[in-house]
């Protein structure tokens, strides 16, 4: 009987470049030589599933360079945004992690990540790579949440079911409410397009924070129901387009 646990590592590498993510899962579970190759994130296992799933154009740019790992950028494309839950007049981009906002007057769009979180602590960067316009929203959302709506209004934040920060003018929003300013400093500077922000999702702790220019902001919102959560964003500018790369579980300190 031949002892799968002990095939040689190129042997393992041709049979499990063929399987799919979910089936590579459960053979890091089936013995320690497994687990120990599966867990080589940059191994070409993992380089092939890259190749075959992202587009060439994310794996050559900069926008995954802080997901240096070929396991780390396909768990980020499984996060990326959801083509089939965002506005009518959003489409997501060949490379997979870019929306684009089409030039449509008097609408605010928005849009939801593919996978949302109810447990654990989650990171994601989000980079707004054109013209925010008069309203410019980033955050989380529950399934309820609309991802359109007449106007040029702060939809992320505009219910219950969403929480979201305006970059236009650093205010908190949610319940159709402003929950004050952020971050809490004296002449806080505003977004400039093209910088990363981070946001942190901790669902153990049930708070959202952000992170600019690696500088942690503090917590936003506090008591975040036990719902699934999900990365978001609305806009307004037509030909505005906003990236967002799924980081993992935040690195502290």
């Amino acid at each position: 009987m031949v002892n799968w646990c002990l095939l040689p590592d190129h042997v393992v590498e041709v049979i499990f470049s063929y399987l799919d993510v979910h089936d590579l899962r459960n053979c890091s579970l089936v013995c320690k030589n497994w687990y120990k190759f599966l867990n080589d994130q940059n191994n070409d296992v993992w380089r092939l599933h890259c190749v075959r799933k992202l587009a060439e154009e994310a794996l050559k740019s900069d926008l995954l360079a802080s997901v240096p790992t070929y396991k780390a950028k396909l768990r980020a494309f499984y996060h990326a945004w959801n083509p089939n839950d965002c506005s009518r007049n959003i489409y997501v981009k060949p490379n997979g992690f870019t929306l684009h906002r089409n030039p449509v007057a008097q609408s605010t769009d928005g849009a939801r990540g593919k996978m949302g979180f109810r447990s654990g602590r989650h990171a994601w960067e989000v980079v707004w790579e054109g013209p925010l316009g008069t309203v410019a929203v980033i955050g989380i959302a529950t399934k309820d949440a609309a991802v359109q709506c007449p106007g040029y209004v702060a939809l992320l934040g505009s219910d219950e079911h969403s929480w979201g920060w305006n970059l236009v003018d650093n205010h908190l929003l949610h319940n159709g409410d402003s929950q004050g300013n952020y971050p809490l400093l004296n002449n806080a500077p505003k977004y400039q397009v093209g910088e990363r922000i981070r946001v942190i999702l901790d669902c153990d702790d049930n708070t959202l924070a952000f992170e600019k220019n690696y500088e942690f902001l503090g917590v936003a919102f506090r008591g975040l129901p036990d719902k699934q959560l999900y990365p978001s964003v609305s806009a307004v500018y037509g030909n505005t387009e906003v990236s967002m790369v799924y980081l993992g579980p935040p690195l502290d300190g």
